[in-house]
């Protein structure tokens, strides 16, 4: 679909020399047979640049892209309208090129998910402080497993954590009969209090969706929008609200490792390399277990107090866990590169996401 608009685009532009080079004699253009006066031959070359630029903007995303779209349609379908006879089919792509343009004109509103997300993000940052260093003493009350961890990482001797921003690219698959479909994704998490904000962009046949999930307080919801004006899925309440908890605690384990002494976390030994944690925010409290390998690494992290919604009105609990691999240095700390996310199903498993960390950034400040 991007393609076809992306050709559309250039070619509709193209055709719009064609104006200009009838107006200044440059060859001989028999689609026009009325005369066209120089100033309305600059008027096409002008829609052509703008349709050309639009292109490279679409093609890149910018945000730009939807005014330089607009303004080429404008431009164009009063020239259209200006020599009917001759240019009234344009009218056609012009119509069809107001569809990209209307998506992006509609995920940059101020209600659009992209623009919610930002908003509690620059909340979120506002609030930061200069964090105290992370020593040994602060892990030893820990299991051992927990603070090899720690120390595997390289969290002893950096900052406490108080936000990161995380961005990854992957593969979601909606239902376990579906194609996996490539998805990017940004995410901030605050730990002064407790915040959770993923913002999600994608594509399925050919038609762009973005989610967002927002955990603030003891709150949560799950939004997914097609074409940034259709809302498919709005999840909310109890069952979503401690799914979500068990997503922060989650995300806390494999990417904030050092926030692992947070007093609202109660630790059990299980073996030498298996520890369980019940972790409790604003009256949510989740179970898991959280499994290392012999080198320090967390590979696995499982709990059974998640619940899976396709549509955000029905719920159900399945375990859940994320198996972990691929440790490679972001910012001097060891973290996870790769990991899966799988609901075990009466029916079988089901892999329902992947992974891949672009880049994690740590007490950010903007």
């Amino acid at each position: 679909m991007k393609i076809f608009f992306l050709v559309l685009f250039i070619v509709h532009g193209l055709i719009h020399l064609l104006g200009f080079t009838k107006a200044f004699n440059l060859a001989q253009v028999n689609q026009f047979t009325e005369n066209i006066s120089k100033p309305a031959g600059l008027l096409w070359l002008l829609a052509a640049i703008l349709f050309i630029v639009a292109s490279i903007l679409y093609y890149y995303e910018e945000e730009a892209f939807w005014i330089i779209g607009a303004a080429a349609v404008i431009v164009s379908q009063v020239l259209i309208i200006s020599y009917w006879n001759d240019a009234k089919y344009g009218t056609i792509a012009n119509v069809i090129l107001l569809v990209p343009i209307i998506i992006a004109f509609a995920g940059n509103l101020p209600g659009s998910y992209k623009n919610l997300f930002q908003s509690e993000v620059e909340k979120g940052l506002k609030r930061y402080s200069p964090q105290k260093i992370l020593t040994e003493n602060d892990i030893k009350h820990l299991p051992l497993p927990v603070q090899n961890y720690i120390i595997y990482t390289g969290a002893i001797g950096k900052e406490k954590i108080h936000n990161f921003r995380l961005e990854f690219s992957g593969q979601i698959k909606p239902n376990p009969e579906s194609d996996y479909l490539n998805m990017h994704a940004i995410q901030y998490s605050f730990y002064d209090e407790p915040t959770r904000l993923f913002y999600l962009k994608s594509k399925k046949f050919g038609l762009p969706f973005d989610a967002l999930h927002l955990y603030v307080g003891s709150n949560a919801i799950m939004q997914v929008k097609v074409a940034s004006l259709f809302q498919v899925v709005d999840a909310r309440g109890a069952e979503m609200n401690k799914s979500e908890t068990v997503t922060m605690f989650n995300d806390m384990c494999i990417f904030a490792p050092s926030a692992l002494i947070d007093k609202n976390i109660e630790w059990e030994t299980i073996d030498s390399l298996t520890v369980k944690a019940k972790f409790t925010n604003q009256g949510n409290t989740i179970t898991a277990l959280l499994f290392f390998n012999e080198t320090g690494e967390l590979i696995n992290f499982s709990s059974k107090d998640r619940y899976e919604s396709a549509d955000g009105k029905a719920y159900k609990n399945y375990e859940w866990e994320t198996p972990l691999k691929n440790y490679k240095d972001f910012n001097g700390r060891k973290l996870a590169s790769y990991g899966e996310a799988i609901w075990h199903k009466p029916e079988g498993n089901f892999y329902y996401a992947k992974f891949n960390v672009i880049s994690v950034k740590y007490n950010c400040t903007e």
